[in-house]
This record gives C-alpha cells, structure tokens and sequence, in this order.
C-alpha cells in the first residue's frame, strides 16, 4: 500500500490552487490528488459536442466532475469579495480572504487571464437606478475569463504542477479510516493509499459523500441552505447597458409578497443555457466564452431564491433534489416556458416556442414550470422580474425564457478552525464541499491557504 504524506480528494478550484501553491513552494511533501472525473482534455460533454441533444446523465458528469471541477466549463468569473460568494473571511479574516483572492487573481492573469477585463460594480450608476427601484447592486470586482480561456488557464496549472503533484483520475474515494498515525482512503475500485494528512476538497458535488465522513467521525455539521430557481434567457440588447458595465451584476430583491429574498446568479452575457447533472439529477446552468466569435444573441443568468429550514426538517439538499427530480420527471430533463405563458397560466408548447422570437441556446422540453416549482418559489420569481424590467426595460416580455429547475446545492458547514481544520487533527475540509465556500474565488483562495499551511509543515 502506497503512502503519501497529503491526500487532496477532489481535484476542483481548491485542490488545483492547493496543488498549485504546493508545487510552488519549498517543501518536499509527496502529495496525491484523486478526482472521480476526467483529465482537462476529455472533460467534453456530449451534448456540447452534438451527439446527443438531451442529457444522459454520464457518470460522472464531464459538466460537474475532472481536473477543476464545476468551475472549468463554467464562465469562468471570479469574484473578489466578502460580500456573497462564501465566508471564508468568518475562519481566516477579511484581509486575509481578500489577499488571497487577490493572489489567486494575479495567478490566473500569470497563466493567461491578464487580457481578460476586471469589472467593479463600485461607483456604479446602475447602482443607483436599482437602489431607487428597490434592488440592491452587490458591490464586488469581477475577473471574467469566459470558457475557451478558462480551460486554457487551468490546463497550464495542470502542466505546471504535474510533474510535482501526482493525479489519479476515474478515481472514485469511498471511505476514510483514521489511523493511530494519519489516515487510509479506500477507492470504489478496492484501492487504497495512506497519508500523514488529508485534505476533502470534493466541491459541491461530493457534499453527500463529505457529510457521511462527518457523521462517521462526530464531526458537527451546520445545515445550510438550498437555492431553488429558473434560468432566464433573453435578448443581450435588454442588459446590455448593465453587463457592458459591470458584466456581473448580483442583484437583491426583498419581494412584497413574502418578504423573501431573490437574488440573480451567474449572469453571462451573449452566452449559453447548459445542462448539468448532479447525482443523477439534470438541472441548468449557464456560461460564455470570451472570444467574440463564439457569442450569441441572448444573455442568461439564474433567478434564485434560498430555502433554509427550521427543525424538525434538516435536509435541504434532499428538498432541491425533489424538486428538479419532479422537473426531470415532466419534461425528460429541462422544463423550459415563456414569461408570457407562465403568467398566463398555460403551458409552452412546440408550436407556440415556434413564434418565439428569443432563440433558446439548450434544446429543452416546453412545458408549465407550475407544475414543478413551489407556489411561493414561483410567486417571488415572477416579482423578481417585474422588479428588474423597471431597471432593464424587457425582462418581463412575454419571449422572455425560463428555463427549469436550476439548483445550487450548498454542503453542511463543516466545523473546522482557523486553519480549516477538522477536531481530527491533519483532516482539512476545504473548498464548497465544507460549506465554507460558495465561488471560485473563495474555493481557490481556500486551496492556497491550506496549500500554505501545509507547506510550511513540510519544509525543506
């Protein structure tokens, strides 16, 4: 059996930027890093590269799983803020989770991203329209890579750090023993390595699978929350005075209604609606590129609204699930409907998808997102836009798309401490597989301060 002195179980933004950091400081840790999913180059989904035309949930996901995780086919936005995005700043400090974001900054335009522009929403005009119309404009700085140099970044982290950090891919890590000295890991495939320390950084994806670690080793978990909601597409022209500016822009609405807060999500301009699939679960998703030629007509982005639970019910990633597994069940995959006939109270259909004039970028099953999604999710979704056609006249046209369901699953909160360590001592829990982080800023700030500590332990 072979040992290691660190283990990184995941191979997302937290354990590239921890392998990354690793290989460039002085020590001589052996470290293994073991990914469920695929190298970079056969990270290609079928559905992006035409074979197929729907999802047929691959397992695991070439979207969600592989060499950077969720965040490689993604739009590539990183987030330099304590104001959403995680609460990395809550265990390491403001400053701190602000210098490391910043150096995770200056490494992405170290290995190409120094062309991509920079965004702040700070002394924004369009801050102020959408204060005076009762929305609230986050104010964050905002690298945007898009897709194609994304990929580009990260294979050149990958062939930076390869020949230091070893890799197994395919490779699936189904338990975790602690030992008298360290910790042994078994594979689904009857593998099993050792290490003096152990580092669960599985992203969102592995969150189950971290909170059955947990419970095995009386290791608190703080329930989190769960975000059920649509993915909207529509024409750039309608927001493009805000993502020309800002490109970005996270947008809070406390509805009349309920008082429950929406918020948008993940907005990518001239880009792409997605599949992706999540534990056998499709849901949606977006991103874009940043070469022109690869741009289309319409922006997207998630309308979102957060569900945390109070006792007796505990499990809010099972409440998500439910809801798109009603989605998955109706239209075969994603529901997708007009504005226009979601307030109709009618159903989208081929014919009358049609006479659309938005274009959808995900071929989707027209269907009633009625049928799936809560009467009050529903309700605050539809005020949502209504609020934001004040700022961005057209949201609320009747061609605008909605695209369902889109989820963000959210780990437990794992208890760790300042160093992001667990009460067993040498077993780290980083990344949005801890709950500690919800973004690729944080996630891969979160690599790099793990990456330091551990470092330092294994000094030359």
């Amino acid at each position: 059996m072979k040992k290691y002195d660190i283990i990184i179980v995941g191979a997302g933004a937290s354990g590239v930027f921890m392998s990354y950091e690793m290989t460039k400081m002085d020590n001589t840790a052996t470290v293994l890093m073991i990914d469920k999913g695929s190298a970079l180059e056969k990270r290609i989904c079928p559905i992006s590269a035409n074979k197929v035309d729907n999802c047929i949930k691959c397992n695991p996901c070439h979207i969600m799983n592989g060499y950077g995780g969720a965040g490689t086919l993604s739009d590539g936005k990183y987030n330099i803020t304590t104001k959403f995005g995680g609460d990395l700043h809550a265990y390491v400090g403001t400053d701190e989770a602000m210098a490391l974001m910043e150096y995770v900054d200056e490494v992405l335009c170290s290995m190409g991203g120094a062309d991509a522009r920079l965004y702040t929403t700070s002394n924004s005009e369009i801050k102020t329209i959408a204060l005076r119309n009762n929305l609230h404009l986050l104010d964050a700085k905002v690298r945007h890579l898009g897709t194609d140099r994304n990929l580009l970044i990260l294979s050149r982290i990958f062939d930076y750090s390869k020949d230091r950090i070893e890799t197994l891919f395919g490779t699936e890590v189904s338990d975790v023993e602690v030992l008298e000295e360290g910790f042994r890991i078994t594979c689904k495939n009857n593998d099993q390595f050792e290490c003096n320390d152990l580092v669960l950084a599985t992203g969102r994806s592995g969150s189950k699978w971290i909170s059955t670690i947990c419970e095995k080793y009386h290791i608190e978990l703080e329930r989190n929350r769960v975000d059920i909601g649509v993915r909207v597409e529509l024409q750039a022209e309608i927001f493009k005075h805000i993502t020309d500016e800002v490109y970005e822009s996270k947008i809070v609405y406390k509805t009349d209604k309920y008082n429950d807060m929406v918020r948008t999500f993940c907005m990518n301009p001239y880009g792409e609606v997605v599949a992706e699939n999540t534990n056998g679960i499709v849901t949606v998703n977006g991103h874009s590129y940043s070469d022109p030629a690869l741009h289309t007509e319409n922006t997207n982005f998630a309308l979102l609204v957060s569900n945390k639970f109070t006792e007796p019910f505990r499990d809010s990633n099972e409440y998500g699930e439910s809801i798109a597994r009603l989605s998955n069940m109706l239209g075969g995959g994603v529901l997708l409907q007009r504005f226009g006939d979601l307030v109709k109270g009618r159903r989208s259909s081929a014919r009358r998808m049609e006479k659309c004039f938005t274009r959808p970028t995900l071929q989707a099953t027209p269907g009633d997102l009625s049928l799936v999604i809560p009467k009050r999710q529903l309700d605050n979704i539809i005020e949502m836009i209504y609020a934001l056609d004040k700022i961005a006249p057209g949201t609320a046209n009747e061609d605008t798309l909605l695209y369902g369901v889109e989820v963000k699953f959210y780990n437990s909160k794992v208890e760790v401490d300042s160093n992001l360590e667990t009460k067993i001592k040498g077993l780290y829990a980083l990344g949005d597989g801890s709950g500690v982080t919800h973004s690729l800023s944080q996630a891969s700030a979160s690599g790099i301060y793990v990456g330091r500590r551990l470092a330092e332990k294994y000094q030359k």
